[in-house]
């Protein structure tokens, strides 16, 4: 097979939220997201990297410095150069980095992987679940899933309450203030019952002195796990917060790598990850990590990137419908956040329900609008 020139075009994403969101890590009023667009052989793919420098220490200026260093010309020569089919089945054995010889951080490694898994599902006429690892046999497919409702500290609580249900799984965004947090604890478990998971998410916003204090407290109010409440990877003080907390510990920003995966767990630092495609590299990285996390009786939920724009979203979702025995999904809140997006359709979450349905369509089941051109900022 002949190899085929293609075309990448570059899109730094900066739409204004109609609300901020806020936790103790960081105050977001717009997206920033970067979308790339690669086209060959008649179909292009669509991928996305949301990066957060107090995530995995990238931004979208470091991505962009990254992609200029990418040859494109020997991406497009092997994504072209072999069978699609042939390309996804090493994709899955090997891994993106050493199929295309292009190693970097984890959201340049997404932004790509991303982008070449939708352009092999429009190649191959295959839907999202077909690009991903299969999950358990076992897992009947779902039809919707419940998505969990967070509670940012721009929300009151009674606001939160009364225009935010049904409620499934309760993320609250924490304060530096345990009491408050605690308070906001008891008023849901006194509203939803026994039934509904409350978490709260420090965002390593707690120390070694005090995570044990905090965590007991929380614990008094109902809650029943806490995330990521110690600075990335303090393995030592996590187990003892675990042991004398008496709380489950949910790690996000240190669980980036397979790497800290293993090294959570062999210190007994938590009973589940947090798995967001951007921060841990890609959709097939991310589904690594859940069969790791089954493999040594870890839970896992589905998160996102505060104000992902579009093909994140979708590789997410797809992830999620491939194991739907997760602890939850957190969907997003992009219908509520911008008023016109820029990929058509637009991702959906059914409010009536606050579930979610499979996206239609090839690929991620998304192009991009007319309107992001805007957005363009150079072809690669």
């Amino acid at each position: 097979m002949v190899p085929e020139a293609g075309r990448a075009r570059l899109y730094h994403v900066e739409l204004p939220m109609r609300t901020p969101f806020d936790h103790p890590a960081a105050r977001r009023t717009t997206s920033d997201s970067l979308v790339l667009s690669l086209s060959a052989g008649g179909a292009t793919g669509l991928g996305e990297c949301a990066p957060r420098s107090y995530v995995t220490g990238e931004t979208t200026a470091s991505v962009r410095a990254a992609l200029e260093r990418v040859d494109f010309d020997a991406l497009f020569a092997r994504l072209t150069g072999r069978p699609p089919r042939e390309l996804l089945a090493s994709l899955h054995e090997n891994g993106f980095a050493r199929t295309f010889g292009i190693d970097g951080g984890n959201n340049l490694l997404c932004l790509l992987e991303t982008a070449v898994l939708d352009w092999l599902g429009r190649r191959l006429e295959a839907g999202g679940r077909d690009l991903l690892p299969p999950g358990p046999a076992e897992e009947r497919a779902a039809r919707r899933l419940p998505v969990s409702q967070v509670l940012d500290l721009s929300l009151d609580t009674e606001e939160f309450l009364a225009t935010r249900g049904p409620f499934h799984f309760v993320k609250i965004k924490a304060s530096y203030d345990v009491e408050h947090d605690a308070r906001t604890v008891r008023t849901l478990r006194d509203k939803l019952g026994d039934d509904v998971p409350v978490m709260v998410d420090a965002n390593m916003s707690w120390t070694p002195a005090n995570a044990v204090g905090h965590a007991r407290r929380l614990r008094e109010a109902g809650v029943d796990y806490v995330e990521e409440p110690l600075p990335k990877g303090s393995w030592e003080a996590l187990r003892t917060l675990r042991r004398d907390g008496g709380v489950r510990v949910m790690l996000d920003e240190s669980v980036c790598t397979a790497q800290d995966a293993r090294t959570a767990v062999e210190s007994g630092a938590c009973d589940a990850f947090n798995i967001r495609v951007s921060k841990n590299g890609g959709p097939l990285p991310a589904a690594g990590l859940v069969a790791y996390a089954r493999e040594n009786g870890i839970r896992f939920q589905f998160g996102v990137q505060v104000a992902e724009v579009g093909p994140l979203i979708n590789a997410g979702r797809t992830l999620a419908f491939a194991h739907p025995d997760a602890l939850t999904v957190e969907a997003g809140q992009s219908d509520r956040f911008f008023p016109r997006m820029i990929v058509a359709p637009p991702p959906a979450v059914d409010r009536d329900t606050n579930t979610l349905r499979p996206a239609g369509g090839t690929g991620w089941g998304m192009d991009l609008a007319g309107h992001a051109e805007r957005w363009a900022v150079r072809d690669l």
